[in-house]
């Protein structure tokens, strides 16, 4: 995996010199640039390196004025080339561009000192004590400083051997399947169409895949790909890229965009983030205050709400809420850096803990706790033990959660390859604490977030059986568009079953009730509840119609139908068809002899069964039919089979 190297420094210091003088190539390629004599645009190189390896690099622009291009080139780099001139020591973006590079998570670098040709040995030692009082508390405390002239070219085999022994300490983490490539300039190339360029900072893309710009959803295929000038087939992460996506226009694309494949990023308008407020800020942050936003190659303007203050000091952390007016898209761990509007200047950074909006106001003081339990693993390795925590905290806090989330937002929300995640989801679903409810969409809900939707369920089946006494249950469909209208539809059917393994909620043939329900009839219909199983009961096998009993009873339609819902619900009768009802021990009797028959026939007929029962046709027909839903006998023109 390539190491990306970054120069950071004041303006004038020499960064793209020094950078021609180790790899022969002048970064600054625009006319103006040559006629201005400073960096303004982002320049790129391939260093290589006396052991045979090589390092890409990031020259970035050192004039206060382009604050936000070196920021946007510092997205993905892995160490810092901090270059401070030796007849000028730390100037102002000196201490900016390392402030900067502090505030995107880069620990470690080196020093050029630089222009020691124009200097005397006294002079040198002065910027050397200047460089060693800046650099204490910071990351590059312990970094090595290397004299050096891009002139005559003193000290540049030192710096080499430095960068060797860098580059091989370095380890990158960098998620392996999440491809992203932050757009640092598109421009059109003649007779191949548009090109992007940035430094791919995860995963990897092949010519021919489909790709989707972010956070706009254009997509394209790309039709070839470049590193570092060089044509190539696949480009992997931690290496400069160029890439050519020919049906889409310049004018579709800016800088800050994000192209990754289709349906693995999810913009958002609200991210959560760990604030820090730097201690080199004038003043300190307000709440709801606006301000310059820097996350990869992208600025945008942003307000910022604190969880649990009105203002954050110079020095201070704090979970923060970012409201852009665009959805932008973010992986968690991301850097970013917030710049002040006046004065111009950097004043905090911070690390993205969720970037698909939380509903901070419900779970705030929940949410705060977890979270900074993950500040500290946002950019590093972790155990297992700490990757669930992260997994399991985002499914309990991002937005929607209750409604699930799929697998690839999950992998946004934890920044985990796909294998580690899987892995991860496995083990807390074996302790009981994720559940996968749609495997072919792969939805994930924490559990404890399963337990107010089984109470609610509880709740509804509750209130059903108190208005409907006299009925056993309620069909499932009925109760999944009652109490489920609001879930994803395996969501609630996941709930239902759930609830039927432990005990929650029982089913009687087609109904779903609490295990406690016991049907009851009103003082008004227990009468005539008692009544039409006296009928049915004496009625033998030649039972009367539906209407016959009504006529009876002197009951109508609409007040029987209930009731008979409720005895066929609890087994005290049965419907043979929509006419002809049965008490279960006469129709035992008729069922006994149809099974008989075929201990010594292979088939029945009706004039046979009719022989068999002493039954009319009126009777057999429906009876025979019922027999067949029942699977107890099977069709064959006019005759049945028993079913084996």
């Amino acid at each position: 995996m390539s190491v990306v190297m970054g120069t950071a420094g004041h303006i004038d210091h020499g960064k793209t010199t020094l950078i021609q003088a180790l790899t022969g190539i002048d970064c600054d390629r625009l006319a103006e640039e040559k006629r201005r004599g400073i960096t303004i645009e982002l320049g790129f190189a391939e260093l290589a390196l006396p052991n045979g390896r090589s390092l890409s690099v990031v020259d970035v622009p050192g004039h206060e004025k382009f604050v936000r291009t070196m920021v946007a080139g510092a997205t993905g780099v892995d160490f810092v080339l901090l270059v401070v001139a030796a007849d000028e020591g730390v100037m102002p973006q000196t201490r900016e561009h390392m402030e900067i590079c502090s505030l995107l998570g880069i620990r470690s670098g080196v020093v050029a000192l630089t222009k020691i040709d124009a200097v005397d040995a006294e002079m040198l030692a002065l910027a050397e004590e200047d460089i060693a009082s800046f650099l204490k508390a910071t990351v590059l405390e312990s970094a090595p400083v290397i004299p050096v002239s891009a002139r005559t070219g003193q000290g540049l085999d030192i710096l080499r051997q430095t960068l060797v022994d860098i580059e091989a300490s370095l380890s990158p983490v960098r998620s392996q399947d999440l491809f992203r490539l932050p757009v640092d300039r598109v421009f059109t190339l003649h007779g191949s169409g548009t090109v992007v360029t940035g430094t791919l900072i995860a995963g990897s893309v092949n010519v021919g895949d489909t790709v989707e710009l972010y956070p706009s959803g254009r997509k394209s295929k790309v039709r070839a790909l470049q590193s570092h000038g060089e044509a190539t087939s696949t480009a992997f992460a931690g290496r400069r890229t160029a890439m050519n996506i020919p049906n889409l226009a310049v004018e579709d694309i800016s800088r800050g965009d994000v192209v990754s494949f289709p349906d693995t990023l999810f913009p958002s308008t609200r991210w959560i983030i760990e604030l820090t407020c730097l201690p080199s800020s004038p003043r300190p942050l307000r709440r709801r205050a606006e301000f310059h936003f820097h996350h990869g190659t992208r600025e945008m303007q942003a307000r910022l709400y604190f969880a649990d203050r009105d203002k954050l000091q110079p020095g201070e952390s704090c979970l923060c809420e970012v409201r852009f007016t665009e959805p932008a898209p973010a992986v968690f761990g991301d850097r970013c850096v917030i710049r002040s509007f006046s004065p111009l200047r950097t004043v905090a950074g911070g690390i993205v803990l969720n970037p698909c909006e939380v509903d901070m106001r419900r779970r705030c003081r929940d949410f705060a706790e977890r979270c900074r339990q993950l500040v500290e693993l946002a950019s590093g390795l972790s155990s297992p033990e700490t990757l669930e925590e992260r997994v399991s905290t985002q499914l309990i806090c991002t937005k929607d959660a209750a409604a699930g989330i799929s697998f690839e937002r999950l992998r946004v929300l934890t920044n985990l390859d796909s294998n580690t995640l899987s892995k991860t989801l496995l083990a807390l679903s074996n302790r009981r604490q994720v559940s996968c409810f749609d495997k072919t969409q792969r939805l994930y809900i924490a559990d404890s977030l399963l337990t107010p939707l089984i109470t609610a369920c509880e709740t509804a089946m509750s209130a059903f059986h108190k208005r409907n006494s006299a009925l056993q249950g309620i069909k499932r469909s009925e109760l999944l568009s009652s109490w489920g209208k609001d879930l994803p539809p395996k969501l609630a059917f996941f709930v239902i079953e759930k609830m039927l393994k432990q005990g929650l909620l029982a089913a009687k043939h087609e109904l779903l009730h609490l295990p406690g329900h016991v049907v009851t009839f009103s003082t008004r219909d227990a009468p005539l509840s008692d009544a039409m199983i006296t009928i049915y009961q004496r009625a033998g096998l030649t039972p009367p119609t539906v209407n016959e009993v009504l006529e009876k009873l002197g009951a109508n339609k609409k007040e029987a139908a209930a009731i008979f819902a409720a005895l066929r619900a609890s087994g005290q009768l049965v419907c043979v068809s929509e006419d002809i009802w049965y008490a279960p021990e006469h129709l035992k009797t008729i069922q006994t002899a149809v099974e008989h028959w075929f201990t010594t026939h292979d088939a029945l007929d009706i004039p046979e069964i009719k022989a068999v029962t002493g039954l009319s046709r009126k009777y057999m027909v429906p009876l025979l039919e019922f027999f067949d839903a029942q699977k107890l006998t099977m069709r064959l023109g006019n005759t049945r089979i028993l079913r084996k």
